[in-house]
């Protein structure tokens, strides 16, 4: 049970680092605001051109589920959706001190260096 990744030792600091890490995560990501814009494909407002490939490929898979073409159009449209919603968000960090941002990246930066630590070798110690 003290085992951590294969190696001896260091299953304490594994816990901690983890704990901060999950900390520091958590309270760097509640500041980051995310919203959306206008889906742009070569024009103004045209995500709807951008169903095309899927729906041509859902057709084809109500005709003949074995169709490859139509498994492949439905896949390649699904993951162009997908690219394409990811593209258009805007991240923003919302304003906050500079005590508080330092105790966020502190924590995450802690915890994995921690995490890190925990999976390399320990040495036993004399008393053991």
């Amino acid at each position: 049970m003290s085992d951590v990744g294969g190696t001896p030792g260091g299953l304490g600091s594994f816990l901690l680092g983890f704990a901060m890490s999950c900390l520091g995560g958590y309270l760097l990501s509640n500041q980051v605001m995310v919203g959306s814009g206008y889906w742009n494909f070569y024009g103004a407002n045209t995500f709807g051109i951008t169903l095309l490939p899927m729906l041509i490929g859902i057709g084809m898979l109500f005709f003949s589920g074995r169709s490859v073409i139509g498994w492949l159009l439905t896949g390649a449209g699904a993951l162009f959706i997908f690219a394409g919603v990811i593209a258009n968000l805007h991240i923003y960090f919302q304003p906050t001190s500079l005590f508080n941002t330092m105790v966020m990246l502190t924590l995450l930066a802690g915890g994995l260096g921690l995490i890190a630590r925990a999976l390399r070798p320990h040495r036993a110690s004399a008393a053991e």
